[in-house]
């Protein structure tokens, strides 16, 4: 069952980071606290991040996660130019259906800031009744992220779960 059909929340979400030094301990994770706090504010439950190298490793993540069939997963890093930046790779497979305009909309975002965001190559769509997003490997491009997220996130899963919200 997708956490978005159960009537007592929004049910269950995932978070995977993408960053080759964060896993090996060279600097802390500082995007993965960012979402798995908005996810939270927002009714899912979720552990936490899953914090892995650039690249296949992304893959198998996003595959053990959608195993346990959440409502949402959300990643962060490997979206840019940088020879290992694969996350997009790994996450368009995954995907039964895109969902374009949410990647548009997160760009404008962000391109409002810096022009750097029109590089980000990040995927958004279902896997299954899955909603999965790529995110930036920047706290501020998260942020701009979950900002064009906010209002759409409660529709989405209303919309996957066969309501049509408003």
């Amino acid at each position: 069952m997708n956490g978005c059909e159960s009537g007592a929340g929004p049910g269950a979400a995932g978070v995977v980071i993408a960053s080759t030094r964060a896993a090996l301990g060279v600097y802390p994770d500082k995007t993965g606290p960012i979402i798995t706090g908005w996810l939270r504010e927002h009714g899912f439950e979720t552990g936490e991040p899953v914090v892995v190298p650039d690249g296949a490793p992304v893959g198998a993540a996003l595959s053990a996660l959608l195993g346990r069939h959440p409502a949402v997963v959300i990643t962060s890093g490997g979206t840019g130019l940088s020879p290992t930046d694969e996350t997009p790779e790994m996450t368009l497979p995954v995907l039964d259906r895109e969902v374009p305009g949410i990647m548009e909309a997160i760009r404008a975002a962000g391109l409002a800031k810096t022009p750097m965001a029109v590089l980000s190559r990040g995927h958004a769509g279902l896997a299954g009744r899955t909603f999965v997003v790529n995110l930036p490997g920047s706290p501020s491009g998260v942020m701009d992220g979950l900002a064009v997220l906010d209002p759409l996130i409660r529709h989405i899963c209303e919309q996957v779960a066969g309501g049509h919200g408003h």
